[in-house]
């Protein structure tokens, strides 16, 4: 019981961190205040350090990192592949498939590695945290709603990668307005968006294009090797049960379908 309410409470702070982010930036741009730009780079980098400190506190082994790394990796290299073409990246489906698979601090690893480690190959800068958080919840939240009834079909999926990479590319255009536009305006904030639709709509048909494709052949290698390997589904504090005791039976008669 006494587990059980830490990992509400546990669940309950990550998703005020996820959404103090965009509540930063709404308010920023509202007020239109002098100085937003570094003031939400501090509190996105204090949301992803405290995703990153979470998972490193959970004591994670060995072999429960290295399938997530790897998976970073795939999705890093992804990105960089299809770079010529703007919008269109597989990276969203893998960070999707990871949080699926492994948990939602897995998730969240997989989307900030892969966004930091891309962006080594093609370019960093102010905008990598942001990135990194925004791929990070996209992948976290795939884990946290894993067991939900629109999580657990094909076409469910699908949609939720749609509309998580849409998510991302408005999370993305309002930190650009925040940090860049001058003044914020209505009509301001209307160009910046609307600048922004065709890289967003790449982004939502290719990550729903690559979902179709790699979801369940992925998924269920990637939920056969978690059971082989006794990996946990969701790296968890201290004294909490494995993610992988309470649900392995549900996630693995789930990815067989």
């Amino acid at each position: 019981m006494e587990q059980s309410r830490k990992s509400i409470w546990l669940t309950a702070l990550e998703l005020t961190m996820a959404m103090a982010v965009p509540a930063a930036l709404l308010w920023f741009a509202l007020h239109n205040t002098p100085g937003a730009l570094p003031a939400t780079l501090m509190i996105v980098t204090a949301a992803v350090a405290f995703f990153l400190l979470r998972f490193e506190n959970s004591r994670p082994r060995a072999r429960d990192i290295v399938p997530v790394v790897v998976m970073s990796a795939i999705a890093a290299l992804g990105r960089a592949a299809f770079a010529a073409l703007p919008g269109f990246k597989p990276m969203s489906a893998v960070v999707i498939v990871t949080g699926l698979s492994f948990g939602p601090q897995s998730g969240f690893l997989c989307g900030a590695l892969g966004a930091l480690c891309s962006n080594m190959l093609l370019g960093q800068g102010m905008w990598t945290p942001w990135q990194m958080y925004a791929w990070g919840v996209m992948g976290y939240l795939a884990g946290l709603w894993r067991n939900t009834p629109l999580l657990r079909s094909r076409g469910g999926t699908i949609l939720y990668g749609g509309a998580a990479a849409l998510l991302y590319g408005w999370v993305m255009d309002l930190w650009f307005v925040v940090g860049y536009v001058r003044p914020v305006t209505p009509a301001s904030v209307a160009a910046a968006y609307l600048a922004s639709v065709p890289f967003d709509l790449s982004h939502v048909i290719s990550t729903m294009i690559f979902l179709a494709l790699i979801l369940e052949p992925w998924r269920k290698k990637l939920l056969r090797i978690r059971k082989k390997y006794g990996l946990g589904a969701e790296p968890s504090a201290p004294g909490e049960s494995s993610g992988l005791e309470r649900g392995d039976s549900q996630e693995s008669s789930a990815g067989s379908h």
